[in-house]
């Protein structure tokens, strides 16, 4: 399909042409069959030109039609292409390759250390026993730096898990939580910072409840420039009301130095 529309607007010139000049013959033939059937005194052949009238009148039509066609593919189909081209150019800039991270092992030691093992008494003979294990304490996603609390993240309608409150935004990342309610219509997702000239400007409208904590969204902070954010939920009912709202601080930064594993 991509390579239909870069084709149709490499030749648009010459097909603007061609419909011109169909529309010069085809007026043409309206125009000569219009004095036929003014000059005609039987009744077939007022007929026959009156048919052929019609005929010029819809290659008109088709011909108008194929020239809207050709201009919409050339305003608005190819800069909206390039715009996604441009946006994939970025996102694919903005990944950093870690390559492969080798932890050195401690040399193994070697011969008598000079310590005698010691057989240690147990108070309780534990084979046999299948102990629980606890369950890891969550960690927080990303780097995390002092910032003001977040606003209104306590409902479970409008929850960001990611990114969280004070995270360092240097990549692509994806956006996961919740986003939901009774006669849900929209979500939308903000950021308001140096780059919006102290607006809240919309990322992207989220169409879909998300009711368990999922990704639904991803952020591209390449196309910002460095400095704190504030970065928002919005979640809406049919009647365009808000029902909750989540609002976090994020840092956005240069991508951070990669350190190169030895070899």
């Amino acid at each position: 399909m991509t390579v239909i529309v870069a084709f149709i607007d490499q030749v648009a010139v010459g097909i603007y042409f061609l419909i011109a000049a169909g529309l010069l013959f085809a007026l043409r033939r309206y125009f000569v069959w219009g004095d036929e059937y003014r000059s005609s005194y039987f009744e077939l052949e007022r007929d026959l030109s009156r048919y052929r009238q019609t005929n010029a009148i819809t290659a008109v039509v088709v011909l108008l039609e194929l020239a809207l066609i050709v201009a919409g593919i050339e305003l608005i189909v190819v800069p909206e292409l390039w715009r996604d081209r441009q946006i994939q150019e970025l996102v694919a800039a903005a990944r950093v390759d870690d390559g492969v991270f080798q932890t050195p092992l401690p040399p193994t030691p070697s011969g008598n250390l000079g310590i005698d093992p010691v057989a240690l008494p147990r108070a309780e003979d534990f084979a046999g026993r299948v102990l629980p294990t606890p369950a890891p304490t969550p960690t927080a996603v990303g780097t995390l730096i002092p910032a003001a609390p977040a606003i209104g993240c306590d409902s479970p309608e409008a929850q960001l898990i990611i990114p969280g409150n004070g995270m360092r935004v240097f990549q692509p990342i994806p956006v996961v939580g919740t986003v939901f309610t009774n006669q849900f219509a929209f979500g939308s997702i903000e950021i308001m910072g140096p780059s919006t000239f102290g607006n809240f400007q919309v990322i992207e409208d989220q169409n879909t409840e998300v009711r368990e904590a999922a990704e639904f969204s991803q952020f591209v902070p390449a196309a910002y420039e460095p400095g704190e954010y504030q970065f928002r939920l919005m979640v809406f009912d049919v009647t365009k009301t808000l029902r909750a709202s989540c609002l976090v601080h994020i840092y956005i930064s240069e991508p951070l130095p990669t350190v190169t594993p030895p070899r």
